[in-house]
């Protein structure tokens, strides 16, 4: 008889997901496909994130760009934890409870970011609903840390919505990160089935209190495309972020990691990303970052000297 073995490193991340009908992946057009890492640069980065035992959004979002991003020595770091309370049906972040904060993280990240030399760094996390403040005081000391370790690094934080946590965005807005992102991931019709354990007016409030509390501060959010949503509720998402004042737009291509999560509705051809971008560009956000392969923190180093410069443009022309 043949003996069957099973491999308990292959458990499910995502057990709410489990018993969920499966949804077929389907082959990726041309224009999605990215090349395995190979760069030894690569390689470097990945030893650091273990040396240092961090935790990276590259990895545990399984995102198409960490080849690149990663030979450039470009990291998104994820803090507290690899373990998200909530089960959005789009994410690849394992879902559970998880463990206490590590105290000694911030210091890590900072002396990771000094290491690497980095002149941006982005700083996520999982949503910890579970703490008080939703992880807000540990965002606010990794910021510190990093700032303490390399000072002439920008620092950018991709942050949950801190749904229900009294204060904490106040926390995270007074620690001055360079830019502040919050992504709305989708239209409103949409967040029942796509993002479930969060409400899109408290994102987008979330998103225009930052600028009520620190005009200075850039703001960013960010759409995915691909999951049957149509164009005339992306425009009205694009007016109701600009309406918040964001002042940076991504938008990418939703892509699928399991048979468990959200189907890809469509492919959404480059075309239509180039319309979306001079779209939102005349509709008065300082930057726009729209292609298939477009996420959070891709070229964010270099989208963050633009952003900028932008800003001194408008300010120069207006005066």
């Amino acid at each position: 008889m043949a003996r069957t073995e099973i491999d308990h490193r292959a458990a499910p991340r995502h057990p709410e997901k489990a018993h969920r009908p499966d949804n077929p992946i389907q082959r990726k057009p041309a224009w999605i496909r990215v090349k395995a890492p190979t760069h030894p640069v690569y390689h470097e980065t990945r030893a650091l994130m273990r040396e240092q035992k961090l935790v990276t959004v590259c990895e545990e979002a399984a995102c198409p760009n960490i080849g690149e991003c990663w030979s450039q020595r470009h990291a998104t770091m994820m803090i507290m934890g690899e373990t998200c309370t909530r089960a959005c049906s789009f994410c690849n972040v394992a879902t559970g409870l998880p463990k206490a904060l590590d105290a000694d993280e911030p210091r890590r990240v900072g002396e990771a970011v000094a290491a690497m030399g980095l002149r941006h760094v982005v700083v996520t996390s999982v949503d910890r609903d579970d703490l008080r403040d939703g992880g807000a005081l540990h965002f606010a000391q990794t910021i510190a840390a990093i700032r303490a370790a390399a000072p002439g690094t920008t620092i950018e934080v991709l942050t949950p919505d801190f749904l229900r946590k009294d204060g904490a965005l106040e926390v995270v807005v007074a620690a001055r990160p360079d830019v502040f992102n919050h992504n709305l991931e989708t239209v409103p019709r949409l967040y029942p089935s796509i993002r479930p354990g969060a409400r899109y007016y408290h994102s987008l409030r979330l998103l225009d209190r930052v600028k009520q509390l620190d005009p200075s501060i850039f703001t960013k959010s960010g759409l995915m495309v691909g999951l049957g949503e149509d164009q005339i509720e992306v425009q009205q998402v694009m007016e109701d972020m600009r309406s918040a004042e964001v002042d940076f737009l991504t938008i990418g291509q939703y892509l699928q990691p399991t048979v468990k999560h959200a189907a890809v509705a469509r492919f959404v051809e480059p075309a239509e990303f180039e319309d979306y971008a001079s779209l939102a560009r005349a509709k008065g956000f300082l930057l726009v970052s729209a292609t298939p392969l477009t996420r959070s923190s891709y070229h964010a180093d270099r989208d963050f000297a633009a952003l900028r410069a932008a800003r001194e443009k408008r300010l120069a022309t207006a005066a």
